[in-house]
């Protein structure tokens, strides 16, 4: 029994150590499986991420290229309208084949131009997806979304499929009626062409887009970097606001030139049946630059609704570049921090002086009126040196109340990072003077323990060699 019992308990015994050395290794097993399945997934998100950012970069390239022919089939779609509409002006005669192949450039342009933006959207909805993690593309599909998109369709869509008419122009019914000339009735006709040419120009909203993907902040990583860390979100107000800090007569002089051509042409357009006050171009150039400088001497007015409303906006533009031009101006008259505290410091200089003079005037009439009291002679020279000493003290007191103006002015203009300069540089003292009085004390420490020891071996050195003179000692 005894045998078959210990038999027993060393069979129990081998196969607990088997079952131990299996669990073992099929830990072992799980843990190697666990970390390469651990290892696959961080090289497979390693890899998806490398590839996002692949991706990424290439449909914003995408989108830089779909936005400059964009911007580029929008402007040749208002050239063509241009050049339409002059033809039609100046010689409505015109043949019937070079007009029909005008308009179908411009429809073709919008065509072009359409497709364009619809591409160019498209780019945006997959860069989307990229940004937030592969998530499903009709998340991005938001009602703000779908709204820029219809309105920037519909605004590009504007074009005059008819032909302008020249007030005046007969046609025979044997020749081919031209394009400048509709069989509908003349005023609504012009008033939609008129209108659609005009509404054309509305295009130029994707002169901002370009130039925020063509910009330098968006270009450079570093400026994407900082201005992620800083909450800092890179849309067209503040590119705007780097062009104009950086080249601000530059960007302004575009600006003006451009708009004020622009609504030159504009007028004109509206001011077609008033060809004799305000249809000329030179004279639409006198009237749109008088209106942007506020000036309006009267000599000249628009007659047209479409005219009138140009010279409106054209007005609140004008208040609104001379307000920015009066403010690059003042900040290229300002003077810079060095030349401040420069001008600050010779006028505290000269402050200075001038109140060491009035304080030897004030001592001086002291003097001479206590002179005239202690001859007690003319009452008139008595009362002329207590006005001058009054006279002195009020300069003085005036050169003091000067001076701690200026000196509070000067100290409103301290330099914030000079000040954090010296902080750190006081705060870097502190902390050597910290390290170095610590070293202090620890070697102080050191040496009270050494003089400790010192005094015990000294102490038990005397004990021992009393205790040998004299054994009775303990």
């Amino acid at each position: 029994m005894e045998m078959t019992n210990r038999s027993l308990h060393g069979d129990l015994k081998v196969d607990c150590v088997n079952c131990d050395g299996l669990n073992n290794r099929k830990s072992n097993d799980l843990a190697e499986v666990s970390v390469s399945l651990t290892g696959k997934r961080t090289a497979l998100m390693e890899g998806d991420n490398l590839y996002r950012l692949r991706d990424r970069k290439l449909l914003v390239e995408q989108k830089k290229r779909l936005c400059a022919l964009s911007l580029g089939a929008a402007m040749l779609g208002i050239l063509l309208m241009i050049i339409n509409a002059e033809i039609c002006r100046y010689d409505p005669d015109s043949r019937y084949t070079v007009l029909l192949i005008i308009n179908s450039s411009i429809s073709l342009s919008t065509g072009c131009l359409l497709a364009l933006i619809i591409a160019f959207h498209y780019k945006d909805i997959r860069l989307f997806v990229i940004d937030h993690n592969q998530v499903d593309w009709r998340i991005a599909m938001t009602s703000h979304r779908i709204l820029a998109i219809s309105l920037e369709m519909l605004v590009c869509v504007i074009h005059p499929v008819g032909s302008y008419r020249e007030i005046g122009h007969n046609v025979t019914s044997s020749s081919p009626a031209p394009l400048c000339v509709s069989n509908q009735p003349v005023v609504l006709t012009m008033d939609i062409d008129l209108l659609l040419s005009v509404l054309m120009f509305l295009r130029l909203y994707l002169v901002h887009r370009a130039i925020l993907l063509h910009s330098k902040v968006l270009l450079s990583a570093s400026y994407r970097s900082i201005g992620s860390l800083n909450n800092i979100n890179f849309t067209f107000r503040f590119v705007l606001k780097v062009l104009l800090n950086e080249y601000p007569a530059r960007t302004l002089l575009v600006f003006i030139l451009f708009f004020w051509l622009t609504a030159s042409w504009m007028l004109t357009l509206c001011e077609r049946g008033n060809e004799e006050v305000t249809g000329h171009m030179n004279t639409a150039l006198w009237l749109i630059a008088i209106t942007f400088l506020t000036v309006g001497y009267g000599d000249v007015a628009p007659k047209s609704s479409c005219g009138k409303a140009v010279c409106l906006f054209t007005g609140v533009m004008g208040v609104a570049c001379t307000a920015m031009l009066v403010a690059v101006v003042n900040k290229t008259l300002a003077l810079n921090k060095g030349e401040k505290h420069v001008h600050f410091f010779m006028l505290d200089i000269q402050i200075s002086k001038r109140i060491r003079h009035a304080a030897a005037n004030v001592l001086r009439e002291c003097w001479l009126l206590h002179r005239a009291n202690l001859a007690k002679g003319n009452r008139g020279e008595h009362r002329r040196h207590q006005r001058g000493l009054l006279e002195a003290i009020r300069v003085f007191r005036n050169l003091r109340l000067k001076q701690r103006k200026l000196r509070d002015y000067v100290s409103e203009m301290v330099d914030l990072p000079k000040m954090q300069m010296i902080m750190c540089d006081l705060s870097a003292n502190w902390n050597n003077s910290y390290r170095e009085l610590e070293q202090r004390i620890l070697s102080m420490e050191q040496k009270l323990d050494e003089l400790s020891r010192c005094f015990q071996q000294t102490s038990e050195l005397l004990f021992h060699v009393l205790r040998h003179r004299n054994p009775d000692i303990r």
